[in-house]
């Protein structure tokens, strides 16, 4: 039974654990599996990796299950699978985005949804202050070069262009990454431009960044940094204009994801050494065993890590039994998702 308004006592719903293999074990510790059965009538060693086609365990907690809590990897809640589950209610997500799997069938049916994008929000803006610095230092390019040399060397000559006084940075996005990027880099000098449609310049002025066009963004910052939505909209949204705009030496850093670059477009640029890129994600991804991304002097290429990784699952799974426990005591998500602002979201 789904709770009832003004009702806070706390219940214990039925739950599922649905996510994909190998997932729950770096998602939970035993002390978050206390506290998962403490909050729920569940079996965490019960893991539901396909809910299309249940084994007869789990197709049995599916079908009693109240809450499914899922994370990376769990199967798209299509009609028909919830139709072997009639008596869901909520989804609570210890991830960011809900895309993969959560379907409208589910808000047709009325389904709470709460997702942990905040808890994933944070080692991904580390991560992209972490870069933006180095970039400004030219850290990448020294490092390189005194590989090379492996001698004394006129580095105050070589970096003469390189440093973080009054450098100008572009966030292409005020997403909730974006956003926090941007209260990061504040106790450093650094200019910051912003662009996002959707930002008013009331709303740039109270995030302490001046608003610009993406193509003046492009032409101006010394580190272009993305943080846009996925979506047909933001397809190769930095692309040949935008790259051509940038200035000589400039960096480009993209943590969101790697179809919001034209990369065949990147590519000259980064092989004439035109421009620095650190790149989290790429389209497609990996890139093929022969890309010169790789091994470019100028590219700095992680496999997608910036997100949430090791010990900061915790931080998402602590979020999500947060989220459960308002759920057994009648309170709304804190972080629910809605299904109104999925064009504009991750």
């Amino acid at each position: 039974m789904h709770p009832v308004p003004g009702d806070r006592s706390p219940r214990r719903p039925a739950l599922l654990l649905a996510m994909g293999p190998g997932i729950a074990g770096r998602l939970l510790t035993d002390a978050h599996r206390a506290r998962l059965t403490a909050l729920a009538r569940t079996d965490p060693r019960l893991v539901a990796h396909d809910l299309a086609a249940p084994t007869p365990p789990v197709a049995a907690a599916l079908a009693e299950a109240e809450v499914l809590f899922t994370c990376w990897g769990a199967t798209p809640l299509t009609a028909a699978v919830l139709d072997r589950a009639p008596r869901l209610r909520a989804v609570v997500h210890a991830a960011g985005s809900v895309k993969h799997h959560v379907t409208g069938a589910c808000w047709e049916r009325g389904i709470t949804v709460a997702s942990t994008a905040a808890a994933n929000t944070l080692p991904v803006a580390e991560y992209t202050l972490a870069v933006i610095l180095l970039a400004g230092k030219r850290v990448l390019r020294a490092a390189r070069r005194y590989a090379e040399l492996r001698a004394e060397h006129d580095w105050l000559s070589e970096l003469a262009d390189s440093g973080n006084h009054r450098r100008t940075v572009g966030i292409v996005g005020a997403s909730r990454i974006g956003r926090r990027v941007i209260e990061l880099l504040r106790p450093f000098d650094l200019q910051v431009l912003l662009y996002d449609p959707y930002v008013t310049p009331g709303e740039a002025a109270a995030l302490g960044v001046l608003p610009a066009g993406l193509d003046e963004l492009c032409a101006r910052a010394d580190i272009v940094s993305v943080h846009a939505p996925q979506l047909p909209a933001t397809r190769h949204m930095i692309g040949a204009p935008q790259l051509a705009l940038m200035r000589d030496g400039a960096t480009l850093v993209n943590t969101s994801r790697g179809s919001l670059v034209d990369g065949a477009a990147l590519l000259p640029h980064l092989t004439a050494g035109r421009l620095d890129a650190v790149l989290d994600v790429t389209d497609p991804e990996p890139p093929p065993p022969d890309s010169p991304l790789y091994s470019l002097p100028n590219v700095l290429l992680t496999p997608h890590i910036a997100g949430s990784l090791g010990n900061e699952l915790h931080r998402m799974a602590d979020r999500a039994l947060d989220e459960l426990e308002r759920y057994t005591k009648g309170v709304p998500f804190a972080d629910p998702v809605r299904p109104s602002e999925l064009d504009r979201s991750a």
